[in-house]
């Protein structure tokens, strides 16, 4: 059964829009090609990229290696930990007395939350709360990844820790703070695992950062090795070593010292995961918005669709039309917050009421958007399961 126009619109004929789903068919076919990349390493799973606990445990069933789940709020790690006995890994630093509290009472409770630290105050503010309520803190050393070239930051800016001299001085600072307990390494090279390299508008940019993305491998897998047996040798045993991204899975497993890899865009495969030399995922999770209006033949205003990804400004961060060759947003509308104009002649017959389908540029955030999403497997929908907002969650 071909995957096309009509397959989307007959599963969800009769629903209200907008709406957003996805295919357990295709997403299955996605977790099998990242357990293929990985091989036996454990894949944590990224969940600011899922933002659904139905699909969190879902995609944990499917895995035959499974390291736990990487949060990205506190807040969030409690909540999910109080339905479930699995590790929480914080991917980003929490600073904020109140939510460290609730954290240490959770693991005081049994629940396993490692937290994220890189420098000394984030050490400091957990010893000082350690010590309030009574208890130690799990946590995991984030190094940075990212290499310069020239005046060129390739990379992302994450920690400060940028080589051993910063690195000594964190630990020289741990050895005097009984309440922490170092159980992991974290290192993202978000330049292998986030940027695109084959950007079919951008053919010279993809050419280069396929060129840098070469360059910064030796350098960053010589820092994350040096890392390791720094912290080892600081008398520090390490449960962990986390890396990766989507992007990274087949070069970052094939590091020695890797324990696990988080992936969390793959499961869903958002547009910008289309941008890769090496692999393709299936597009699994979308959105489709109503056409309420034609204002001219080959026009086809959709209500609402102005759902764009963060980060920087660019044409790439908007939605992308789905399953109709050729269409194309407005240039000058674009996306838009109560109304999205669609230009598109092609074979498909459009008329009032039928629905458009989108794609997010990102994973998780699309979630943001909507408190259900409907779950189609065999071109029909088989459940619909809450987000983190339909379960009146939203932690960013």
């Amino acid at each position: 059964m071909t995957k096309d126009y009509a397959y989307y619109r007959k599963a969800i004929e009769g629903r209200s829009f907008p709406l957003a789903m996805v295919d357990l068919d295709l997403m299955d076919k996605n977790i099998a090609l990242i357990q293929q990349q990985a091989g036996e390493i454990p894949i944590r799973i990224a969940s600011k990229s899922v933002r659904c606990r139905y699909l969190l445990d879902y995609i944990k069933s499917k895995l035959r290696h499974y390291a736990g789940v990487m949060t990205y709020h506190g807040r969030e790690a409690v909540w999910l930990s109080s339905h479930s006995d699995d590790h929480y890994l914080m991917g980003y630093p929490v600073v904020d007395k109140t939510l460290l509290a609730e954290i240490g009472l959770a693991g005081k409770e049994g629940k396993k939350i490692t937290l994220m630290v890189d420098e000394s105050s984030h050490v400091q503010l957990l010893q000082m709360i350690a010590e309030e309520i009574d208890t130690v803190f799990s946590v995991c050393v984030d190094i940075d990844l990212s290499v310069d070239f020239g005046p060129l930051h390739f990379g992302v800016w994450r920690s400060p820790l940028v080589d051993e001299e910063k690195l000594n001085a964190l630990l020289e600072v741990l050895e005097n703070l009984d309440r922490i307990k170092v159980e992991g390494l974290m290192g993202y090279e978000a330049q292998i695992a986030g940027v695109g390299d084959q950007v079919k508008s951008q053919s010279v940019k993809s050419a280069v950062v396929r060129i840098l993305k070469k360059r910064s491998l030796p350098k960053l897998r010589r820092w994350r090795a040096d890392a390791v047996n720094t912290i080892r040798q600081a008398g520090h045993t390490l449960a962990f070593v986390n890396g990766g991204g989507t992007g990274s899975v087949q070069s970052t497993r094939e590091e020695k010292d890797i324990t696990e890899i988080a992936v969390g865009s793959g499961f869903y495969c958002p547009h910008l995961f289309d941008n890769y030399q090496d692999f393709q995922f299936h597009p699994a999770a979308f959105f489709a918005c109503q056409i309420v209006r034609q204002p001219k033949e080959g026009v086809y205003t959709c209500h609402g669709g102005g759902y764009i990804a963060s980060g920087g400004v660019e044409a790439l961060k908007a939605p992308k039309v789905h399953l109709l060759p050729g269409a194309k947003l407005d240039v000058n509308e674009g996306a838009g917050e109560v109304q999205t104009p669609v230009f598109y002649k092609g074979k498909e017959q459009l008329n009032i009421g039928d629905p458009v389908f989108f794609r997010h540029a990102k994973a998780g955030e699309l979630c943001e958007h909507f408190n259900e999403l409907h779950l189609i497997r065999n071109g029909k929908i088989v459940e619909i399961v809450p987000t983190y907002r339909g379960e009146k969650k939203s932690f960013l």
